[in-house]
């Protein structure tokens, strides 16, 4: 029989030590994002396949290559998510939240799924966090988004972090530039790869974001969105380059930027760091006007970003930030005989119901090997329990880092300890 002792491919176990990093990081993050008045959404690992052919964009790399699809029982498609965008807008729509005083402002942490070649920070099965503004139009909305991705990483004390931003336009400029590009590429059809080639019919701004290396050579002289942007959408952009200023964000207008979803229209906007590979993108957001249209039936105005936490974690290694080790136990009770090992259950079950975090050996060891089990599991303090202690009614907790001892009487050493532990 087959073992099965072996993860599939593109996953991976987050061990105790690495999970406590996620959580502790997870959590850091979430904070920020609350002083920025987003609260944290839940969403379903699964949704209807069409959401994501709708939102994501049925010409996409994301539907076309590397979408988990199947059919349930009830021959049902669905796809596990593989971003939280359009799930986060599913949500809004289905529950009539559009209804509240707008925006409503969102975060979440979520596993996405991809089947796309694994790789240092890119998993099928990987980490999201992500926000989302629901009904804000004005540019002030794009720059606060920016300002909170920046907080975070003002807060970790990233240094090589850069943040790129460009407009890819609207309904009533973006035709022109596509225009603009089939005109060009045609020119270079030849040169480029079968994927460009099915593009530049169904979809031309995505051969701007391939990374086929003849058709990045191509696109560094392709035309530039920039120069094709109605008044509106100059004015957002030049809005939000004022914005970012008062608020000294440093930035760079980098008109390669697209974005790999279909559903982003006007501002969009990438972190990138030269630290964990050849200036790869760490998180990437922008607006995306039209989803609530392509799925639903109400005109809402939407922005968000979303940060994979795998190439985060990298680069905070990259950058030596120190995530504290987590506090595994405050005190651990070894016994000696069959009474005293009744009596440190019991003991143990009452630090548990204060909060103290508290172990006992399960494997009825001798005394030796219970401190060798304290020592290992860097328990803080000690305590020992024999027949001697149970007819005295008392014992000593000792400080396994100062050596310090104090003796506690039973009838009352729930809270002796307290001021101990």
């Amino acid at each position: 029989m087959k073992l099965l002792t072996k993860a599939v491919k593109g996953t991976v176990d987050l061990l105790p030590e690495e999970a406590s990093k996620f959580r502790f990081v997870e959590a850091l993050i979430s904070d920020i994002a609350n002083t920025f008045g987003y609260r944290e959404i839940m969403l379903p690992v699964f949704e209807h396949t069409e959401l994501f052919a709708r939102s994501v964009g049925e010409t996409s790399d994301v539907v076309t290559k590397e979408m988990y699809t199947f059919n349930d029982k009830s021959d049902r498609s669905l796809t596990l998510r593989p971003e939280g965008t359009a799930g986060v807008m599913r949500a809004f729509l289905e529950h009539g939240l559009f209804n509240q005083i707008l925006p409503e402002k969102y975060f979440y942490n979520i596993t996405c799924y991809r089947y796309e070649r694994p790789q240092t920070g890119r998993l099928r099965e990987f980490h999201q966090f992500g926000v989302e503004c629901l009904g804000a139009e004005d540019v002030s909305a794009d720059a606060e988004i920016i300002s909170l991705a920046n907080s975070i990483f003002d807060y970790f004390d990233i240094e090589d972090i850069e943040l790129r931003i460009n407009s890819i336009g609207c309904s009533d400029c973006r035709p022109n530039y596509k225009k603009a590009l089939v005109e060009y590429f045609e020119k270079h059809i030849d040169s480029l790869c079968d994927d460009c080639k099915t593009r530049l019919d169904k979809n031309p701004l995505r051969i701007l974001d391939c990374k086929n290396h003849e058709c990045e050579k191509l696109v560094k002289d392709a035309p530039k969105i920039t120069d094709y942007l109605c008044e509106k959408c100059k004015t957002d952009l030049s809005s939000l380059e004022r914005y970012l200023q008062n608020m000294e964000i440093d930035y760079i207008i980098d008109s390669s930027i697209v974005r790999g979803l279909d559903y982003y229209n006007g501002v969009v906007f990438e972190f990138v760091s030269g630290e964990i590979g050849a200036k790869s993108t760490v998180l990437g957001g922008g607006r995306y006007d039209s989803l609530s249209c392509a799925i639903g039936d109400k005109q809402i105005p939407a922005l968000g970003f979303a940060m994979g936490m795998e190439r985060f974690l990298l680069l905070l290694k990259e950058n030596k930030f120190e995530i504290p080790k987590e506090d595994e136990c405050d005190l651990f009770i070894a016994y000696i005989g069959e009474e005293p090992k009744a009596f440190a259950i019991k003991l143990a079950n009452d630090f548990r119901g204060q909060g103290i975090s508290t172990q006992i050996d399960l494997n009825a060891r001798a005394l030796k090997g219970q401190m060798k089990l304290a020592y290992k599991i860097e328990a803080k303090n000690l305590l020992v329990i024999g027949e001697d202690e149970i007819k005295q009614g008392k014992a000593t907790i000792k400080n396994i880092q100062t050596k310090e001892e104090r003796e506690v009487a039973f009838h009352n050493i729930l809270s002796e300890a307290m001021d101990i532990l």
